[in-house]
């Protein structure tokens, strides 16, 4: 898949996001400070983390109007990687799978992962994505607590990557 076509499927999943969590999140009296503004931000200009796995990009962090700790990026995998084994987090996160093939792991089942797939996490539930093709695996995710929502506590004492 292009860049270009990332792209734009970024932007529409970016859009997707921002629409849900603004129409169903409470707002909180301090909105307005510290806040993402609106912009674009290209493929080039996106803060990126490479290692032995592959890529990361990483578009927006921070807060919005409906979010305290956004993040939207775009991950690329090589074959035969992940970016770290299951794992969980205080977060909500989606992970949209736009390019390749691989596995899914969420609450300790395997599923195959393949192109246009999208996986919901709920806070401190253990998931991941490995690339089991001969190609790249692209995914974008979006990972956030929302504004005026209580992060919730962790659950127990289990570790927060699965060794």
């Amino acid at each position: 898949m292009s860049v270009k076509k990332i792209m734009l499927l970024l932007s529409l999943c970016v859009a997707v996001f921002v629409a849900f969590v603004v129409g169903y999140s409470v707002r909180a009296a301090d909105s307005g400070k510290g806040e993402l503004k609106s912009q674009i931000v290209r493929w080039d200009d996106a803060k990126a983390n490479v290692a032995d796995w592959g890529e990361m990009r990483r578009y927006f962090t921070g807060k919005t109007r409906a979010t305290k700790n956004v993040l939207v990026a775009v991950a690329r995998i090589q074959p035969g990687k992940t970016v770290h084994k299951a794992h969980r987090h205080a977060e909500e996160e989606y992970l949209v799978i736009a390019e390749g093939a691989g596995t899914w792991t969420l609450d300790g089942k395997k599923s195959p992962a393949t192109r246009g797939d999208i996986l919901y996490v709920e806070p401190w539930v253990y998931h991941g994505v490995t690339n089991t093709s001969e190609e790249p695996l692209i995914f974008l995710v979006f990972r956030y607590n929302g504004r005026g929502v209580a992060t919730p506590p962790k659950p127990d004492d289990r570790p927060d990557e699965l060794p």
